[in-house]
């Protein structure tokens, strides 16, 4: 079985997770980046969040340097937007044929996942949706105690 590790990151917090996870799994790892990219200023992110994930909006990507399709296992990384995935995370999943694969969801967060992993249910069709791994941060800091992350990524060995 072949596993990849791919994510999107803003601040760098899923970076540091999907970093962690890919080198505990020895699995390949991938990072989706948008086109355009987004606002430094927290504020203005935020408003500009907001209004992508309640209008739907995919924004176009840069190609993933991985053949998806090589892999029979994904852990599929995303930073909590206003209650759910990414944009960036709804565009990469619409352009994958997730039929086969199983998936291993991880969120990160401020405090809650909101509707994340019923979105990720609705998004992966085809796919063996495992449960969403939430990992909680305090701007920088981690909150989620790393024995929790460990016993998740020791469901996927």
């Amino acid at each position: 079985m072949k596993t990849l590790v791919v994510y999107y990151s803003f601040g760098g917090n899923t970076r540091t997770i999907a970093r962690r996870i890919a080198k505990s799994l020895g699995a390949d790892i991938a990072e989706i980046r948008t086109v355009k990219r987004y606002p430094d200023d927290y504020d203005v992110l935020v408003s500009l969040g907001k209004r992508e994930v309640e209008s739907g909006y995919v924004p176009q990507l840069y190609p993933l340097a991985v053949d998806i399709a090589e892999y029979d296992t994904i852990v599929l990384g995303t930073p909590v937007w206003w209650y759910s995935f990414a944009p960036a995370v709804k565009s990469f999943m619409k352009s994958v044929s997730w039929k086969g694969k199983t998936v291993y969801p991880f969120a990160t967060n401020g405090g809650w996942l909101g509707h994340t992993p019923s979105d990720f249910k609705k998004a992966l069709r085809g796919a063996t949706v495992c449960p969403v791994l939430s990992v909680k941060f305090d701007e920088k800091t981690l909150v989620t105690p790393e024995k929790d992350i460990d016993e998740w990524i020791g469901k996927i060995k």
